[in-house]
C-alpha cells in the first residue's frame, strides 16, 4: 500500500517540480550535448522507481533487525531471480532484434501494412511482430519505430484519437508475444518449476482472451465513439 500511495504522489509531484522538460549533460567522455527529456513521457517511470525506494527504506527502518539477521541468505534467491529474469528478457530482446534485421521480417511487416482499417492494422501488426520477436516490448518498439508515422497518419485521416491508438497497441502487444520462446514465459516456468506442457495451455488461454479484448475495444469505439 505504501508503494502504491507513493507512486501516486510522485506521479503528481514530479511534473510540478521539474516542469515540462528536464535537461542534463550525460556523464560520458568528450563534450556531449545536453539531453532534454520531456517529463510527461518519463514521469511514470521515475514515480515507480521512487515509490519502490520508499518501500525499501520503509522495510529497512521498520524491520532492520530482521533484515540484518537474514540479509545474506535472503539476498541469494532475490539476486538469482533478478538475474534470471534480466538474462531471459535481454536474450529474447536480442533475439528479436536479430529477427527484425532479416529480409523476411520486412516482407512480413510490409504485408501486414496492407490491412486497410487503421486500428485492425495496428493491432494485427503489433501482435504479429511481438510474436515474431518473442517480446511484447520488443515487438511494440519495432512496430512503432518502423510504422508509427503511418499509424498516426491513418488514424488522423479516420478521426481516431491518439488515446485509442495507444491503448490498442499496448493491449495487442501482449498477445502473440507469449509464444513458447517468450522471455516472460520462460522466466515464469523457471520460477514455478513447471514445464511448457504443464502450464502453456493456461498461459495461452489467458493471453488470447486478453488480446481478443483489443478487438472488443475497436468494435466499441466504432459503434459508440467512446475513448
Amino acid at each position: 500500500m505504501l508503494v502504491g500511495v507513493s507512486n501516486k504522489l510522485f506521479t503528481i509531484l514530479i511534473p510540478r517540480y521539474y516542469g515540462a522538460s528536464h535537461e542534463f549533460v550525460p556523464s560520458v567522455i568528450g563534450d556531449p550535448a545536453p539531453v532534454v527529456q520531456e517529463v510527461s513521457r518519463i514521469a511514470a517511470v521515475w514515480a515507480v522507481e521512487a515509490a519502490l525506494l520508499v518501500g525499501i527504506l520503509a522495510v529497512l527502518v521498520l524491520s532492520w533487525r530482521t533484515v540484518a539477521t537474514h540479509f545474506a541468505e535472503s539476498t541469494k534467491p532475490a539476486i538469482g531471480g533478478a538475474l534470471l529474469a534480466s538474462m531471459n528478457t535481454a536474450s529474447e530482446y536480442g533475439f528479436g532484434a536479430v529477427i527484425a534485421a532479416l529480409p523476411g521480417f520486412l516482407v512480413v511487416a510490409n504485408a501486414l501494412g496492407s490491412i486497410p482499417n487503421p486500428l485492425v492494422n495496428e493491432a494485427v501488426t503489433v501482435t504479429a511482430l511481438a510474436g515474431i520477436t518473442g517480446s511484447a516490448s520488443g515487438g511494440m518498439s519495432i512496430a512503432l519505430a518502423a510504422m508509427a508515422e503511418t499509424f498516426i497518419a491513418n488514424a488522423n485521416a479516420a478521426n481516431i484519437p491518439m488515446d485509442v491508438l495507444h491503448r490498442v497497441a499496448a493491449m495487442a502487444s501482449g498477445g502473440m508475444d507469449t509464444l513458447p520462446h517468450n522471455g516472460a514465459v520462460i522466466t515464469l516456468l523457471a520460477v514455478t518449476g513447471l514445464t511448457h506442457r504443464q502450464a502453456y495451455k493456461d498461459i495461452f488461454a489467458i493471453t488470447i482472451i486478453k488480446t481478443m479484448a483489443v478487438f472488443v475495444i475497436i468494435g466499441v469505439f466504432y459503434a459508440t465513439g467512446w475513448v
